[in-house]
C-alpha cells in the first residue's frame, strides 16, 4: 500500500547533498520542487517491476529496498541494495530492468518520468550528477562480481558487512573509523543469502563463525556490532583503499 506524504523542501531534505539533485543550484531546485511528490510505501511493496513501464523515477529518502531479478525457474537473485539517496529508474528507458521491492517502510521522492527526462536534457547539473552516480554504480557492480565470483562464503559475508557499514555511515555524513561500529541489517537471512549467492544454511554458519571469532556480535536480530572494523575489513580481503565494495 502506498500513500502520498507531505514533501520536504529540497534545502531541508536529508539526502540533499548525496542524491541526484546534489549539484543543483537554486533555480534548478525550484524546478524540481514543482515536479516532485513524496510517497511512502510499506514493507514488501514493489517500487518497480521488471519489464513493466515506469511512470515515475525516484530517489529513496528513507528506508531500504532490494533490486533483484527472478529467473524463469523461479530462482531469485538480489543484485543490489538501494539505500537513501539511491536512484530508481534510467532516463531514456521506459521500462524497469529489475524488480525493486521495499524491505521496510520506504519514503521516496518521485518525479514524473517524462518531466524528469526533459530536466536531464535541459539541466547540466542533473545530467552530470546522474552520470556520476551511474558510473559509481557500475564500479560497484564490477567489484561485486569479484566478491561473488572469487571470494569464499566467509569473505563474501565480511565484504558485505564492511560495505554496508560504509554506506550507512556515508548516509549520516561520516566515514567509518577503525573502532567499533554498529549497523542495522535491513535483510532477513533468506534475503541476505540471495544477495550473497549462498544458501541460508551457509549464510547462518558464516555469521555464527564470525561471531565466535570475535569479528562481529549480534546484540539483536537485525543489529550487528563490529568491534574492530579494520579486522573485519582484513577478513574481507580489502586492500586498504577505504572504498566501498558494493
Amino acid at each position: 500500500m502506498a500513500r502520498l506524504t507531505p514533501s520536504i523542501a529540497c534545502n531541508d531534505c536529508p539526502i540533499r547533498y548525496r542524491a541526484v539533485c546534489a549539484d543543483c543550484d537554486a533555480d534548478e531546485l525550484a524546478m524540481l520542487e514543482r515536479v516532485k511528490t513524496y510517497q511512502t510505501v510499506q514493507a514488501g511493496a514493489h517500487l518497480a517491476s521488471a519489464g513493466e513501464t515506469l511512470d515515475h523515477f525516484a530517489s529513496i529518502v528513507s528506508g531500504c529496498a532490494t533490486m533483484s531479478r527472478t529467473l524463469e525457474d523461479g530462482r531469485r537473485q538480489t543484485v543490489g541494495l538501494l539505500l537513501p539517496s539511491d536512484f530508481i529508474g534510467r532516463p531514456g528507458r521506459a521500462q524497469s530492468a529489475f524488480d525493486v521491492q521495499a524491505l521496510g517502510e520506504v519514503t521516496i521522492c518521485r518525479f514524473e518520468r517524462r518531466a524528469f527526462e526533459r530536466m536531464v536534457r535541459d539541466t547540466p547539473h542533473i545530467a552530470t550528477r546522474l552520470l556520476t552516480m551511474s558510473l559509481d554504480e557500475l564500479d560497484a557492480a564490477r567489484d561485486w562480481a569479484v566478491v561473488l565470483g572469487r571470494m569464499t562464503a566467509r569473505e563474501k559475508l565480511a565484504a558485505f558487512l564492511v560495505s554496508l557499514a560504509r554506506r550507512q555511515a556515508q548516509g549520516m555524513g561520516g566515514r567509518v573509523s577503525g573502532g567499533g561500529v554498529t549497523l542495522n541489517l535491513p535483510l532477513t537471512r533468506e534475503e541476505l543469502a540471495d544477495h550473497l549467492g549462498l544458501t541460508i544454511e551457509t549464510t547462518s554458519r558464516q555469521m555464527t563463525a564470525l561471531r565466535k571469532d570475535g569479528l562481529i556480535d549480534l546484540p539483536q536480530a537485525r543489529e550487528i556490532l563490529i568491534p574492530d572494523f579494520e579486522a573485519l575489513s582484513a577478513e574481507a580481503g580489502e586492500d586498504g583503499d577505504g572504498g566501498p565494495i558494493v
